[in-house]
């Protein structure tokens, strides 16, 4: 199948080269040609395991094409996917103006009936919108139905989860829409991995309830962290207890210092929004982004209980992706911690294994160290940000021996209190 792909960002570019390997023919548009330039030279613009080689191999197949011409991908397509970004405003509300820009384009270039299709995160309504400005934009009369489905990918893990997804959600109210994604997604439908009709609506809400959902299991864990700490009990015995009831699951139920990345902390707060628009309180999802900004503020003062003063002392941050296996940084907690370092006047140190040229766009005055253990030398404290696999079995012997002050402020509990302590050093975690 011929499919079009408007936006290379992380849902674009994992979408379009994922159908690419399935055998489509597939072209990535976008509009910046310095992205396109890399692509074509299999550089990519973010770390994401298994995807270089995908891309690199379906390029070299023919498969999969980068391009700037959207004129020329819009009448050589038969699905058009937008998968552009969705940034939100001030307010909380999803910015669609990217998404509207390629419905215009579209409209102006279709040139027979075409299945164009939602990718983005997008409020409920969207997909109407969309339609109407297709329609609004054409120079001839062209036949198209516009669809929802909604992404579920996960960063570090976008490429199986792609292969291997939990469901296929698809809105849409034509049957000859239906056919053609059900033929598109027939490779990666499994008994237990159904794809699933409903109507654009429902789709459109299906994404940003379910992400709500996660962080809101999140911050409900991160919020009884705090009574954990209080009273001696422990939140990951807690959390294994409560996760074995098979109506609650294991699943999501782990305390730290909060979540971040492009989709969680987004989602709500549009979420929040769409409910507001509509006349509802969204009383729920406001607790739950209030949790979670307080939470990645929690570890500074944990650190201060032990070390009151961090004016000029050496503080080391393991970690700065929102979570292991991406080099996201987006609303990462590692960007406000150290945001409240810097206000302390303390000299930040921070390694991580993929992220740290993207964290240098977002934060200057960090010294950024290209070895976790060369980081330690002469620091006052280590603050563990990101559980990256790597981090979870250190060598404490000789972190003791750089280190000239052993404190561990463990944000995401990879780390047994008894052990760390009987190498030495001071501990805190999050809800023990």
């Amino acid at each position: 199948m011929k499919i079009a792909i408007f936006g290379t960002g992380y849902v674009g570019l994992v979408t379009g080269t994922c159908f690419a390997d399935l055998g489509n023919n597939v072209v990535c548009v976008d509009i910046d040609k310095q992205k396109i330039k890399d692509l074509k030279k299999g550089k990519m613009p973010f770390y994401e395991p298994g995807l270089k080689e995908l891309v690199v191999r379906n390029s070299k197949e023919k498969r999969l094409i980068f391009s700037t011409d959207a004129k020329d991908a819009i009448r050589k397509a038969e699905v058009i996917f937008i998968c552009v970004g969705t940034p939100p405003k001030e307010n909380g509300e999803a910015n669609l103006q990217y998404v509207f820009d390629v419905a215009k384009t579209i409209g102006e270039n279709i040139n027979g009936y075409k299945v164009i299709v939602d990718k983005s995160t997008v409020p409920v309504g969207t997909a109407e919108k969309v339609e109407r400005i297709i329609k609004s934009s054409q120079k001839s009369d062209h036949p198209f139905d516009v669809c929802s489905n909604p992404e579920f990918l996960r960063e570090g893990a976008a490429v199986k989860d792609f292969q291997n997804p939990d469901r296929i959600v698809v809105g849409t109210s034509s049957e000859r829409a239906k056919l053609i994604l059900n033929q598109l997604y027939k490779s990666v439908i499994r008994t237990e991995s159904p794809i699933m009709f409903t109507d654009p609506k429902t789709s459109e809400i299906i994404k940003y309830a379910s992400n709500a959902m996660l962080a809101t299991r999140i911050s409900f864990m991160n919020e009884l962290s705090h009574l954990c700490e209080s009273t001696g009990a422990d939140i990951k015995d807690l959390a294994k207890g409560m996760g074995l009831d098979r109506r609650i699951g294991s699943r999501f139920l782990q305390a730290g210092v909060g979540y971040g990345g492009s989709c969680f902390p987004k989602d709500v707060k549009a979420l929040a929004q769409t409910l507001e628009q509509h006349g509802h309180p969204s009383n729920i999802l406001r607790a739950v982004d209030y949790v979670n900004e307080r939470q990645k503020k929690s570890l500074i003062p944990k650190l201060k209980k032990i070390l009151p003063r961090l004016e000029g002392r050496k503080i080391v941050l393991w970690g700065l992706s929102f979570k292991p296996r991406t080099s996201d940084v987006r609303e990462a907690p590692s960007l406000t911690i150290i945001e409240q370092l810097k206000n302390e006047y303390a000299d930040v140190y921070a390694y991580d294994p993929e992220a740290m040229h993207e964290a240098k766009k977002y934060v200057k005055g960090v010294h950024y160290v290209d070895d976790a253990y060369e980081a330690l030398k002469g620091a006052y404290a280590l603050i563990i940000v990101t559980e990256w696999d790597q981090f979870r079995e250190p060598d404490f012997e000789l972190m003791k021996k750089l280190m000239r002050r052993k404190i561990i402020i463990d944000g995401r509990n990879i780390f047994n209190p008894d052990t760390v302590k009987a190498h030495g050093f001071e501990y805190a975690g999050i809800g023990r």
